[in-house]
């Protein structure tokens, strides 16, 4: 055999030695590629079922949830704070603060330096100046972490003068179909532009509960579509490099009880109506007298009635932790369920509906608890807790994510029987 001549030996030896430098650093950026990953946290999800009861695990049509449930760990109840209302609620659960302290006392309240804000007024609703407390997106970003939210109260707002990285404007329009794609969507980013923490909402459950009732024909179906949704989530999940990776918190604001609003307590009927301001009204009512007219309102009200009792800031019970807050009405009513607190101007406005279905009574009566279900890597499979209190949501986000929570006041081991201990960090 001929051998080589020495320079093509040489050009050879070079050309190895270059290969092999060039392998070494592409392993080499490729570890270090793999140590930023492993640093990261896996991501973590966190899914709103409004109105969602857990009796309705139980439902046939929550086949999807309910085996959820029962291969990660969940609650029997949760307990929303007071008020158990749509946007204090959801905004206690990203806070781990209550109402009275995050400043969202309910869904309609006023301000007196702020003016009016209700659910529906958009721009209200994208004023950071009504939302306090540091919502766990802002705790991710302050962490290095990256945030895509779609749909959940404050995400619209400059909080702190932050949005997350990723949010849609609140659209009832978009169909559950398409929310599930965006959040896939999200997750198949490429790893600088892909969030670790994500929110998910459904409002089918909630919407169909006041409209027909907690316990109607479609009050089921709506659960079915919901389980559908998340069982669409699931095996998008299954066909991805997420599968099997991802921690899924799955929540309620709320429960839902079923309300006779033939009978409603007319405020009317006790007090003149043109000596107040109705703030807000259904299962309480928040109450603002007009000047000079303070005293006749409260002789009227702050007096013992059949279903219904009366609140001074000072005066409600303590285990609601309410009524500190500035935006907290100088009057409010609480109604028994079924019973709904209202006057006959509001309760025959133009277009509106009748209710089958409510919300925002006392926390811990039965039919206001809300759903908790973990599921994934961090959740043991098949284990419960009696209960947890929805405050108590923010501080497990927090650990799931492996960063340090702000000021809260929630029970961070609340949830520690559910947790398997396996780490937060990506794989």
């Amino acid at each position: 055999m001929v051998k080589p001549s020495l320079p093509a030996r040489h050009h050879r030896a070079r050309f190895a030695l270059c290969l092999l430098l060039l392998l070494l650093a592409a392993c080499a950026n490729r570890s270090t590629s793999i140590a930023q990953q492993s640093t990261r946290p896996l991501p973590v999800l966190l899914i709103g079922l409004d109105g969602f009861r857990p009796d309705y695990l139980q439902l046939p049509e929550a086949r999807t949830l309910r085996r959820l449930a029962e291969q990660g760990g969940r609650a029997e109840a949760m307990r929303p704070s007071y008020p158990s209302l749509t946007f204090p609620n959801h905004y206690t659960l990203v806070t781990g603060l209550h109402p009275d302290r995050h400043g969202i006392v309910n869904n309609s309240m006023r301000d007196p330096a702020l003016g009016s804000f209700a659910m529906h007024l958009r721009t209200a609703v994208a004023d950071g100046r009504w939302w306090g407390g540091e919502p766990v997106w802002i705790t991710a970003r302050r962490h290095g972490l990256r945030t895509a939210t779609l749909f959940w109260p404050g995400t619209e707002a400059d909080v702190q003068g932050q949005h997350p990285d990723d949010w849609l404007p609140y659209d009832a329009g978009l169909d559950s179909a398409e929310r599930v794609q965006q959040v896939l969507a999200w997750l198949a980013r490429p790893e600088s532009t892909r969030p670790d923490f994500l929110t998910l909402y459904f409002e089918q459950v909630d919407t169909v509960g006041h409209d027909q009732g907690p316990d109607s024909p479609a009050l089921r179906r709506a659960v079915q579509a919901v389980d559908t949704a998340v069982a669409a989530l699931i095996e998008g999940l299954d066909a991805s490099p997420w599968a099997g990776r991802v921690n899924l918190v799955l929540v309620a604001d709320h429960g839902m009880t079923a309300i006779d609003e033939s009978r409603p307590i007319l405020l009317d009927d006790l007090v003149d109506p043109r000596s107040f301001e109705l703030v807000s009204f259904g299962a309480s009512a928040g109450i603002q007298p007009r000047r000079g007219r303070s005293a006749e309102v409260g002789a009227a009200l702050l007096r013992e009635h059949a279903h219904m009792r009366c609140y001074r800031p000072h005066g409600f019970p303590p285990e609601w932790q309410f009524g500190t807050h500035p935006r907290v009405p100088a009057i409010t009513c609480q109604a028994e369920p079924p019973y709904i607190i209202a006057t006959r101007r509001v309760l025959t406005m133009p277009g509106r509906k009748t209710k089958r279905g409510g919300h925002g009574y006392d926390p811990a009566l039965p039919d206001m608890q809300a759903l908790f279900v973990g599921h994934g890597p961090a959740f043991r499979p098949g284990s419960t807790v009696a209960r947890v209190d929805s405050v108590d949501v923010y501080a497990l986000l927090c650990r799931l994510l492996g960063i340090e929570p702000a000021d809260h006041q929630g029970d961070a081991r609340a949830f520690d029987a559910l947790l398997s201990g396996e780490s937060a960090a990506g794989r």
